[in-house]
């Protein structure tokens, strides 16, 4: 490649190489680098471009100070001359030099410039040692729940969760209140706000003050159970906005000034059921949310879906309360992007890359790479204002959250952006500033009194898990992934201390399945795997004869066990392990053979909608939940 791209894309953080999952050096295309060079806003498609471009990041880098500085508690900056630092609290202090400055959102006013100065902590408070339970929620049902898993299932749950001390949840992302209602929690309208799906009707306050009449209206709503059925997102949602309207006359003045960002939020949702859910095929003067035609637009709908997100952060702070006596309580998920068509690529589309598409390169388990079709943060924006739209979307999600899991981690230090009509394999990393991204995220935490764990799995740097245990936030350790650096399975002794441990995840062939071979068998059939199936087929004996190989080591598996038994070793192990979290998945506990999601598939799988088999009420004394529970509640600091 030639060595002014080279120099031109390191300068805005574009990786011209990176190594694959092997570890082994790959180079990056000078298309791609090209790509995502421009998706930067610069221009590398000729040499004198390129030449130019350079010429332009010289000239930059020695005139300003970034518009943005992160400094750690107790760590100093010396200025090259005088500044004035006005502090979160109102005050203001006269400095030669950053230093013992309080934590929080601060102003710095220097050598010309208004600069956001933000003093994140050095490490959160270490996380307790506890056990818990993975849940897609969507996949419970109840006897009063509408055609999937609610937020009073989830109460419900946390009710019956055998003394668990952590839940941790699927995104519960909004999505656009439009159909087709999209499945997969991972690819949200806007990661600030949260998804009306999963109310639950029968606990808005408007339907407990409704008439007999007005109840019996909604009831009539219900969409039937769905456990021998895919959910349909669709289906419920049109019977709960249904709900909804009936019930918006009993629910009062909504104050659209309390919070602009709701109001915001709100407004979309209104535009997007007279234009589409897709703002970029909206009309011209409505593509942007400053636009005079979108300050003028007026309609009783804004205040509509602004009380229907007041209804599901009341649902969620009760789901909190729920749990309060537990060492950590709610965990949320945070999905790595949004849909970009979607509110959050219309409300903050001055801070993303317009038409990148996220994902992440091959590996072992997804051979193809993964085009997520997910907006992405431009770094260069994020600096320049402030870091405001991911403080307000931390801040949001806090508000409600015991703790955060943080899907695909390394996407604070860098992300895989695939450019325009390319595909994924094609992509490259960009890389983004982790002492801002990771210490941001503490400092909110810390605010929070929450806990974060980071999923650092698959195709990850040094520094990422470094920089998660240098902060007290934990990693993840799969029981799938987690080997010595010949290949082999790990023994419970060798796990990592500062880690949450799980057999598998949602992306991943669950226990029953992995012992059946069903990830090959599906995977096969699809045309998902990258190799020949004898030879996957191989490789999957050889790693369950290696996995049950150390159960047995471990003194935890006899030779004649059933798959139940084995499953049960499974958690034995993890209990075993100095993980400071252990969690099980009901989808192990029921012995579900189907994974939630198969990653590089659409509709060829039924991707986050398949519902678990029992009733909610019959899950949590089913036999296998129960010795789950015990065997992890043995689990001691």
């Amino acid at each position: 490649m030639d060595a002014d791209l080279v120099a031109l894309a390191e300068a805005h953080g574009v990786s011209t190489w990176y190594e694959d999952w092997r570890r082994k050096r790959t180079e990056v295309s000078p298309e791609s680098v090209i790509g995502v060079l421009g998706l930067l806003g610069v221009d590398a498609s000729t040499p004198s471009a390129v030449r130019a471009a350079l010429a332009e990041v010289l000239r930059r880098d020695g005139q300003r100070l970034p518009a943005t500085i992160v400094l750690r508690l107790g760590d100093s900056r010396p200025l090259t001359e005088p500044g004035e630092v006005t502090l979160e609290d109102g005050g203001t202090l006269t400095v030669a030099k950053l230093e013992n400055l309080p934590l929080g959102w601060h102003r710095l006013r220097c050598a010309g410039q208004d600069i956001t100065l933000v003093v994140v902590p050095d490490e959160l408070a270490e996380p307790p040692e506890t056990w818990g339970w993975m849940l897609q929620l969507y996949t419970l049902h109840s006897a009063d729940s509408w055609g999937m898993g609610d937020l009073g299932d989830l109460r419900t749950f946390v009710a019956g969760s055998a003394g668990a001390g952590l839940i941790l949840l699927n995104p519960l992302h909004a999505i656009t209140p439009t159909h087709p209602v999209p499945a997969s929690p991972y690819s949200p309208s806007s990661r600030r706000f949260a998804n009306p799906i999963y109310l639950r009707v029968s606990d808005v306050d408007a339907y407990r003050r409704a008439d007999v009449e007005l109840r019996a209206r909604v009831d009539a709503l219900r969409p039937g159970p769905t456990a021998d059925s895919l959910i349909d997102y669709d289906v419920v949602w049109a019977a709960k906005l249904a709900a909804l309207e009936l019930l918006w006359p009993l629910a009062g003045p909504v104050d659209l000034d309390r919070d602009p960002g709701l109001t915001d939020f709100a407004r979309f949702c209104a535009l997007a059921e007279e234009h589409g859910p897709d703002w970029r095929t909206w009309p011209d003067e409505l593509r942007r949310p400053d636009s005079p035609a979108v300050l003028a637009y007026a309609s009783d709908r804004i205040s509509f879906h602004a009380w229907v997100q007041h209804l599901v952060e009341e649902q969620l702070a009760a789901a909190r309360e729920a749990a309060s006596g537990m060492p950590v309580g709610i965990v949320h998920d945070l999905a790595v992007g949004i849909d970009p068509g979607g509110a959050d690529g219309w409300l903050l589309q001055d801070v993303l890359a317009p038409g990148v598409r996220a994902g992440a390169p091959p590996d072992a388990f997804n051979q193809l790479g993964q085009d997520w079709g997910l907006a992405a943060w431009r770094p260069d924006r994020l600096v320049e204002t402030g870091y405001a739209a991911y403080r307000d979307m931390l801040e949001r999600i806090f508000r409600r959250a015991g703790g955060l899991r943080v899907d695909h981690v390394a996407g604070l230090w860098r992300l895989w952006w695939v450019p325009p009509g390319l595909g994924a394999t094609e992509g490259t990393y960009v890389r983004y500033d982790p002492e801002a991204m990771l210490g941001i995220l503490a400092l909110e935490a810390h605010r929070a009194g929450a806990v974060v764990i980071g999923e650092d799995l698959g195709t990850v740097l040094p520094e990422v898990t470094e920089g998660l245990e240098r902060t007290n936030m934990l990693g993840s350790a799969v029981l799938w992934f987690t080997r010595d650096d010949d290949g082999d399975y790990r023994p419970a002794a060798g796990y990592p201390r500062n880690a949450l441990a799980t057999i598998s995840t949602h992306d991943l062939p669950t226990a029953a399945g992995f012992l059946a071979g069903e990830q090959v068998r599906v995977r096969a059939e699809l045309g998902q795997l990258a190799g020949s199936v004898e030879q996957e087929e191989a490789n999957w004996r050889k790693d369950r004869a290696e996995l049950l190989g150390l159960l047995k080591t471990e003194g935890l598996l006899d030779d004649d066990a059933t798959a139940e038994q084995t499953v049960l070793a499974m958690h034995r192990f993890l209990a075993r392990t100095p993980c400071r979290f252990v969690t099980a998945s009901l989808h192990d506990v029921l012995m579900e053979s189907r994974q939630p999601n198969l990653p590089g598939t659409y509709d060829e799988y039924p991707n986050w909608r398949i519902p678990l088999g029992p009733d909610l009420a019959e899950v949590i004394t089913q036999p296998l939940f129960r010795e789950v529970a015990a065997i992890l509640g043995k689990k001691k600091p």
